[in-house]
């Protein structure tokens, strides 16, 4: 049996103490991290034991999920509270001996327990309790559900943050086809959706081949994310994905080191989707160097990109059309873009991507790193289907709909969504290139008929004034 998250929901509305979409999912995400991680600890301690070893848990055992929350008529009202609230502060203080115990710490640093109620607390533990995690059935049914929690959460924050559809980080990493031993980087990572289509890339290439490949991806595989809330997803997501240590940050990327890097430092392969129309804390632009200074989010992040992409390493990027026609730092962005590195594809998407979080049109940018700069850029228009004038929250973008795109990649020729456009012939770096293939819709009146079309329209509006006024004088 999985969880119905539809009831989960209901239970928590009832609750004083949980007030909006986001309080509820960080009180969701916390009791599925602590039931998920009560799963690997079991693993653990078989596999320690297998091997004549002492398993010593990581979370202390009055608080192993198993020890408090299996027992359906266990703990509820006051003493439940109660003993989640001493749970919170005893593991905000535990002692961080190892990687996973500071994964412990980092989840629940910042993490809070909203609910008021023991009796509807234990109402939701219950029906968590439903999926067992021990089943690979029950995991990939929690890859729905996270889908249906992100999905719930109707706006996108103040910083430009928001859920990237499962679609678009599919075909993004497809296309830059990471392998094994690269270092991946997300230093944007949210909810962990590049990471996780990262690690289901190399699954469907068949380059996870043994438990030593996986622990090759927790070391390769990085990301960075300073908000406690997606950063409590991600560590989950990325614990269903049997990565045991997941290598994700919690901090902000734009603080610290941020150019210079050193050759280990850098890394073969990043996919992002940079927060865009955010505006960074005072004192972040002072980072950066002086042709960067500016507090724009996404001008910040393509700014580190630039920096830390190793040589001939590559890049699958989500940014907004403001990028490719805009001035100032963004002018400067993109003369780096087109001098030491090869854009070699533009692939334009529809209204409507990221509904309902914004209504920003978006491109997806693919290059590469190299000493030649770029000589001709492909643009492709992702086109909507048939009938349709926007993707919606409700009819959102399909991983199918990019299968025009993926058929193209490598047969590419002009058409009419595909178009090529040589970087001399760019007038101050602008790749806002409208598509010259496009077919203009015919209209079925000449501009003359419509000008008569719009005359007789408002002659016979003033006629119908002329009789209404006729009619109350009249009265």
């Amino acid at each position: 049996m999985a969880i119905n998250i539809k009831n989960l929901r209901n239970q928590m509305r009832k609750d004083d103490g949980i007030n909006g979409d986001a309080q509820r999912l960080e009180q969701t995400v916390w009791m599925l991290f602590m039931k998920l991680f009560d799963v690997k600890e079991d693993e653990w301690e078989l596999n320690a034991t297998f091997n004549n070893e002492k398993y010593v848990s990581i979370i202390p055992s009055a608080y192993r999920w198993k020890n408090w929350a299996l027992d359906d008529t266990g703990l509820t009202g006051d003493e439940l509270i109660e003993f989640v609230e001493k749970m919170f502060k005893d593991l905000k203080a535990m002692e961080v001996k190892n990687a996973k115990a500071q994964l412990v710490h980092d989840v629940f640093a910042d993490t809070h327990n909203y609910m008021k109620s023991g009796t509807i607390l234990r109402q939701c533990i219950n029906e968590i309790n439903k999926s067992d995690f021990n089943l690979q059935s029950d995991r990939h049914e929690f890859n729905i559900i996270y889908e249906k929690m992100l999905a719930e959460l109707q706006s996108a924050g103040d910083a430009g943050e928001f859920y990237t559809p499962r679609p678009v980080t599919e075909f993004v990493v497809e296309m830059v086809n990471p392998k094994i031993k690269e270092r991946v980087l997300d230093f944007a990572c949210g909810t962990g959706g590049f990471l996780v289509s990262t690690i289901e890339h190399y699954k469907k290439t068949g380059q996870i081949k043994s438990a030593l490949d996986l622990k090759l991806i927790e070391k390769n595989v990085c990301g960075i994310e300073k908000k406690q809330l997606p950063y409590a997803l991600c560590m989950t997501n990325m614990l269903l994905h049997d990565i045991e240590v997941p290598n994700i940050e919690h901090r902000n990327s734009f603080t610290g080191q941020v150019s210079g890097f050193s050759d280990d430092d850098q890394v073969e392969v990043i996919v992002i989707n940079p927060p865009y129309g955010g505006i960074e804390e005072d004192g972040i632009e002072s980072n950066f160097a002086k042709e960067y200074k500016t507090r724009e989010t996404a001008d910040l992040a393509m700014a580190l990109l630039i920096e830390k992409l190793s040589n001939k390493g590559r890049a699958g990027v989500v940014l907004p059309d403001s990028i490719l026609f805009g001035d100032g730092v963004k002018k400067t962005i993109k003369k780096h873009l087109l001098t030491e590195f090869n854009l070699h594809t533009i692939v334009k998407l529809p209204e409507g991507v990221f509904a309902p979080y914004t209504p920003i049109t978006t491109n997806l940018l693919f290059f590469e790193k190299n000493d030649k700069g770029t000589k001709d850029i492909w643009f492709y228009e992702l086109e909507l289907p048939v009938g349709m004038q926007r993707f919606t929250k409700t009819n959102s973008i399909k991983s199918y709909h990019f299968d025009g795109v993926r058929a193209w990649w490598n047969n590419r020729v002009v058409s009419e969504c595909a178009f090529k456009v040589s970087v001399k012939d760019l007038l101050n770096y602008n790749l806002n290139i409208k598509n010259p293939n496009k077919k203009k819709v015919e209209l079925d009146y000449t501009i003359e008929q419509i000008v008569d079309n719009m005359k007789k329209i408002v002659d016979d509006n003033k006629k119908t004034l002329i009789k209404l006024e006729e009619l109350l004088n009249d009265k």
